[in-house]
This record gives C-alpha cells, structure tokens and sequence, in this order.
C-alpha cells in the first residue's frame, strides 16, 4: 500500500459544533509519523479559533487510538539524517502536544483501542479522556531496552499512583481500558459499543457552559499541579480578574439571577442558561 500523503493523516469532521479529529494511518494503528505531526498541528491550529467548533474530540480510524510513533519514519529515517532530523521529528511532535495542553476550546481524548508509548503524549493533552474498556494500554519501551521518553514517564508519574507508575513503565505490560480508569490514566471506560455516544453526551454538556469560563478552568487545574497552594491561591485570583474582563461578571451575575430570581437554575444539577448572559 503506498504512503498517505501527508493531508491525508489526518481526518476532519465539524458537526453540531463537536471536531472531531482522527488520527488516519490505521493501516499502522495511527502510529505518529513525521508527517502525521505536522499536519495535526494545522488542523487543530485551524480549528481552535473556528466559532463553529466548541468542543475537540480526539479519535482514531480502525482499531487503534494510537500506538505510539512510527519506528521506521520517526526513528530509523531521522536517525539516518543525523541529530537535527531526531531534533526536528521531536520537535513537530511535542508541538501540538503543546498546543492541545493549551487548547482555547475543551477537549476529549476517544480512546477506542491501542494507545501505546507516544501516545501518552496526546492522551494527556487532552482535557478529558473516555476509553473502550477493551483498550489497550502500554509502554512498550523497556521491552525495547529504551526508557518511556518523549513525556510518557512524566505522563504516568503525573496520572497515576508511583507505585503503579513505576510497575507500568517497568514492566511493559498492557493495562485494559477499566484497568487504566481503576489507576487514573483515563477518565472513563465504557463498552466499547457506548463509547461514541459518551464521548458525545460529554460533549453536548460542555457546549452549554460558558466558554470563556471552561477555558479559565481548565488551564487552571493544569497550573495548580506546578504550583504551591499559596502560589494557586493567588494565582485563582488574578485567573478570575481576568475571566472578568471576558464577561464572567455578567455571566456570574445571570447565573444568580437564575438561582435567585427565577428559581431556574440549580448548580448542583446542570449549567444556567447562557444564552441570557448580557454581552
């Protein structure tokens, strides 16, 4: 089968205001390729801004999320052209890993079968991650007689227990979907048979909350895991003086009003009407 050409590896649909992007070598698993990495940081550049998109949903064609970078165009052929080629492939990479952490809009990682070694790294970019429970889940690299590089160590020293951290990327074996729910590597798992509608329910949720407010938060709870609690405390502070600048008065005083005044609104079970916030 000839190679896919580099717009080619990756798939886009916008659709009742949900991306959904999907890697696009199942021919490989939708292992990372040089290619793959720069196309994926035009489309999600592209899409980040787009009022038609509110939510991103990360998927995978075939049978695989992702099983990690492609050993023969990621490794082999960038080590064949020396260290500049492995700076430059590593630096595409890590890029929109980046770029997803930071992401304007909420994202979703949809996990529906292999995410092995590089995949770690997008997999924790994404804000939410809901998995099939027959996913599979692994670092492969010491088998390899290579370390869990490119942040998946750091991936799994973040999400998960140390000890489980340390057997996982010790031992190379596969965690199943519950399994990676039970350590804290993902969200959720679900049937695989329910996993699209989940993943599209979550969705839907999100597109009802503020958006200026979601984004605050999200790159909120992502600083306080570097930050002391005196540091986030301060920090939380001038995060909500500049949500205010963005409207979040008005959205804070409708919210009330709701509550208050129309009795329409209940926090605890669901978002208030956004549509009524004064801009």
């Amino acid at each position: 089968m000839s190679e896919r050409a580099e717009q080619d590896t990756v798939a886009v649909e916008v659709k009742d205001r949900i991306a959904w992007v999907r890697f696009n070598r199942p021919e490989k698993r939708n292992c990372m390729s040089p290619k793959l990495n720069r196309q994926m940081l035009r489309v999600i550049e592209e899409l980040e801004f787009r009022d038609d998109v509110g939510v991103l949903v990360l998927a995978g064609e075939g049978e695989a999320w992702s099983a990690g970078m492609d050993l023969r165009e990621y490794f082999r052929a960038t080590e064949a052209e020396g260290l500049h080629a492995v700076r430059k492939a590593q630096r595409e990479a890590y890029s929109w890993w980046e770029r997803l952490r930071w992401y304007e809009k909420p994202t979703i990682a949809m996990v529906n079968g292999w995410c092995f070694g590089g995949g770690y790294g997008p997999l924790f970019a994404c804000d939410i991650a809901i998995a099939a429970e027959d996913a599979q889940f692994g670092l492969s690299e010491i088998n390899w007689g290579i370390l869990p590089g490119g942040g998946a160590s750091k991936v799994v020293a973040d999400l998960m227990p140390l000890r489980k951290a340390v057997y996982h990327a010790m031992m190379g074996e596969n965690l199943s979907g519950k399994e990676a729910e039970a350590q804290g590597l993902v969200t959720e798992a679900v049937p695989a048979a329910d996993l699209e509608a989940r993943v599209r329910a979550i969705a839907d949720a999100l597109l009802q909350k503020n958006p200026d407010t979601l984004r605050a938060t999200k790159w909120a709870v992502r600083r306080m895991t570097e930050m002391t609690y005196a540091n986030a405390e301060d920090y939380l502070i001038r995060a909500q003086e500049a949500l205010h600048s963005f409207g979040g008065v008005e959205a804070r005083k409708e919210a009330t009003r709701q509550f208050l005044d129309e009795k329409t609104f209940k926090p605890g079970l669901g978002t208030f009407d956004t549509s009524k916030i004064e801009r």
